[in-house]
């Protein structure tokens, strides 16, 4: 489940994945460091978090069709799946451009 803290977790746990990692040695067979995060992995909960707050948000939706919500949880829902995406999107963006520029890179 997504929370408004989403962004900041998924910061958290990439947090040693900075310039200063760069050097580290090559990857095991098993595709991650020893210890290491696996990007991978992050991806995909941060997927599954920005899947599950979509849900989140049309059941309560359909909750306060039906009565059985408040209009605030509503509201919040939404503004967290809206988070969740505006994060991705945002990641996507910066994979994207890292792609290409390594695609400029002369060989």
């Amino acid at each position: 489940m997504a929370t408004p803290g989403f962004a900041a977790g998924a910061y958290a746990s990439i947090k040693g994945l900075g310039a200063g990692n760069l050097m580290k040695k090559p990857l095991a067979a098993g595709g991650a460091e020893a210890g290491g995060p696996d990007f991978s992995a992050l991806l995909g909960k941060a997927l599954d978090a920005t899947a599950e707050a979509g849900h989140k948000a049309d059941v309560q939706t359909a909750s306060v069709a039906t009565g059985r919500a408040d209009v605030v949880d509503v509201v919040t829902a939404v503004a967290e799946s809206e988070t969740a995406i505006q994060t991705l999107v945002a990641v996507r963006d910066k994979v994207i451009a890292a792609y290409e520029e390594i695609m400029r890179m002369p060989v």
